[in-house]
This record gives structure tokens, sequence and C-alpha cells, in this order.
């Protein structure tokens, strides 16, 4: 059996498309508790029917709880186990000792993942978490395959899971005091302002051993004792092992993860679906070894070119050889920008030529124009290319040459052929860009 595919879910609307588009399970959680303060639409009442959904498609709701908690955090974490357990979720994601006392006490019989922010990369702390209920390991993205595969024979009884995709802390998890320290905005309580990524400037030096450094534009500076000569200085790539997942499964990895839960649908649709296709050919045999490379190829510029992104690494995966930084720019433009999602596509309409024509309604989430070179994405990442042409404004039944997003639009366009529900739409962009 293929390992599980998880993908991250910020709201209801994000956990269908990654549904839609192959997740086995997704994970997501209340904004005070799992490490999203900002830009979570999530409640009790989203992951009650996200449960119920899930359930209907033989799916998996995980439910995230890894801060490190204050002494006033403990009161509500009880009462938020027992709301998660009267819904059912089918696991709950834990960092801190306190956490998991707690989901022990309310709910004994849940099932517990612990976070990637309790750093686990070795096979005593793996059994030592097992000793007190854990299930299933999140490990830290420090562990290398070697690793991976040792706490897999040392503890063969727990589930491993890994990060195979997204952006990547210059700290350990759970460890970095960086957003903290600067703005007082602590990353441990989901609230990280990512200094990581800010664009630096070296100021006149107030000891002759050190630098002065300051974040573009703030007004504000910090000393710093190591000189270094670009801006970016702490800007990690991002995690990519896309071409590496059978090496995982067969080191015992149960569960392949994505990092995102802030980002679009459209993050969310393309890294699931290229995901889920690379998934299903885990172990290929009898002379597809070709065609899975050639396919592997693709998809990996797809990602490149498709996602905003820092560029890619394979992280410590094979130890610290690989481990990059862009250190030039916040992270690379995207060739194409998001600009809407299917909202219903089986419409069945006559033609003026008789012949069979589909009626596609898309949320316009940015600026389309007509003429532009368009994508549509389905499940599970088909590609259709073409421009776009004959939109109507769905509300008002007019013709439009462009529509804008942020207004809550909806287009409907003709093709010839149905499109599912929660595809996405992408448009390639006219400006010139340097890589």
């Amino acid at each position: 059996m293929h390992p599980e595919l998880l993908s991250p879910a910020g709201t209801l609307d994000k956990m269908l498309t990654a549904f839609a588009f192959g997740a086995d399970a997704v994970y997501l959680g209340v904004p005070e508790f799992s490490l999203r303060a900002r830009i979570n639409e999530i409640d009790l009442s989203a992951i009650r029917k996200a449960r119920i959904i899930a359930s209907k498609e033989n799916k998996r709701v995980y439910a995230t709880l890894n801060i490190f908690a204050h002494n006033r955090h403990l009161v509500e974490a009880e009462k938020l186990v027992g709301g998660l357990k009267e819904i059912g979720v089918d696991a709950l994601i834990v960092a801190d000792p306190g956490i998991l006392a707690i989901a022990n006490r309310v709910w004994p019989e849940a099932v517990i993942h612990l976070s990637t922010q309790a750093n686990c990369i070795n096979y005593e702390s793996a059994l030592f978490w097992q000793d007190q209920g854990v299930k299933r390991v999140i490990l830290g993205r420090e562990a290398s395959l070697d690793d991976i595969r040792l706490i897999k024979e040392k503890v063969p009884g727990l589930e491993l899971e890994c990060f195979i995709h997204g952006a990547m802390c210059m700290s350990y998890s759970g460890r970095c005091f960086l957003s903290r320290y600067l703005t007082g905005r602590s990353a441990n309580l989901g609230d990280c302002i990512q200094p990581c990524r800010w664009n630096y400037e070296i100021g006149m030096p107030v000891f002759n051993e050190s630098l002065d450094i300051s974040p573009q534009g703030s007004g504000g500076s910090f000393e710093l004792i190591e000189e270094g000569d670009t801006s970016y200085i702490l800007n990690s790539k991002d995690l990519c092992l896309l071409e590496h997942l059978d090496a995982l499964a067969q080191a015992g990895i149960s569960s392949f993860k994505i990092e995102g839960r802030t980002k679009s649908a459209f993050y969310v649709a393309v890294a699931t679906g290229i995901y889920r296709s690379a998934i299903d050919l885990i172990g290929a045999v009898n002379g597809a070894d070709a065609a899975k490379k050639e396919k592997l190829e693709f998809w990996h510029k797809e990602l490149s070119e498709k996602l905003y992104n820092r560029g890619f690494t394979e992280g410590f995966l094979f130890g610290n050889g690989a481990l990059e930084q862009n250190i030039i720019e916040s992270h690379r433009q995207s060739d194409w920008q998001f600009c809407g999602q299917v909202v219903s596509g089986q419409d069945s309409i006559e033609s003026c030529a008789g012949s069979q024509k589909y009626s596609i309604g898309f949320l316009v989430h940015n600026s389309i124009h007509e003429g532009d070179s368009i994508e549509i994405i389905t499940p599970y990442y088909d590609i259709i290319k073409m421009k776009a042409a004959g939109m109507i404004d769905a509300s008002t039944g007019e013709y439009v040459s462009k529509a804008h997003g942020g207004q809550g639009k909806t287009v409907i366009i003709e093709m010839n052929r149905p499109i599912p529900k929660y595809s996405v739409i992408a448009r390639r962009l006219t400006r010139s860009k340097t890589r």
C-alpha cells in the first residue's frame, strides 16, 4: 500500500480542493492552538463540517494542537480536546507534553501524532514518545534518509510521517525565537512574522568586531556578530522531495506531508495533484522507469514554474551537502497567476451549431482578460491549454472581456467537455522574468 498523502487545509474550500486533487487526509486547526494564528478561518464548527465531509469520501481529518502552551492555555486546551473528541477527528497532532497529557486524560482513545515541532530525529526519542501513547511521529526535517531507516528498524510499530514539500524554517522547528525577539510575535504560538525571509541591510558597526543589520525600511537595527556579504542571510530554499518518494516509502514513511495551510487553493491543487500522481507511480516496474523519470521531470518543472517558491532543495535527506539558501531574493516569481477556481462545470448546454457544450462557472481570484493564455488544471493534474474567450458574468448574463478578483465574481465560459469542480485556472504572465 502506498503512503498516505496529507495536504494542508487552511479553509474548508481548500480541504475540498485537496480531496478533489487526491489527498488521503488533511490537517487543520483552530488559530489559538495550531501554529497558524493568522490567515486561519478554522473553528470547531468548521472542523465538524470537515469531519462529516471527509467521512463520506473515506478521507481523514487531523486536528493540530501543536503550540507550546503556557499556563493560560491549559483550560481552553482541555475544552478543545473535549470538542474534538465529540466531533471524532481521526487524530490529534501535538507537540507539548502538557497538551499530550491533557489529550490522554480527556480522550484516552485518541490517536496521537507527534508534531514536527517536537524535533524527533532519533530512535530513542521515538521510543520515548511511543511509550507516552503516540501512534505516529512527524519527523523533524533534519532527519536524513539513513535516520529514517534506523528509526523504523528500531521502532517498527510506530508510524512515521515526513514533510515532502514546502517552506523550511532556518532553525529547528519549535526552537526559533527570532520573531518573538524582534517583534514580540511568537512562532511557537502560531504568530511567526518570518524574519528569516526579510531583506537585511548592513549598517555602520557599533564595535570593530560586529555589524549592525536592519530589516529594509524598518527604522530599527540589531547587532550582528558574524559578517555576511548578502541580503537574504537566513532565507532557506523550499523543500522538494518529489524525486525521492520511492526511497522514503522503502525507508518506512507512512505519510507524506505537504506544508502550506496559509497558501492558496491553487497551491493546494497543484502540489496535491502532482504529488498524488507521483505517489501512484511508486514501485512502478516493467520497463516504466524511463517514462516515470520523464513524468517526474515534468512535474518538478510544474512545481517550479506554477508556484511561488524560493528555489528547491532536498534539505537534510542526504546529510548536509544539499542544504541551500536563496540569498538573492525572498522568493522567485511564478510564470503563472492563479485566476480562478471552477465552482460548476457539469451543466450541458446546446450550442448554436447544435454540438454539445458545457457551461463552466469559475470564481475569479485574480484578473483574467479575453485572449489570455490560460491553463485549466483538473484532478489529478491533467492540463487543458486554451485562450480565454467568451466570458459571461454569471450574475448579469452579460458578456465581459475581463474580470477582476476580490469581488466574489463568478464568470462562465463554454467548453466542449465537462470540467470537474475545484479545478483551478491559471493565466500565463506576459512580463519578462529572470531566474
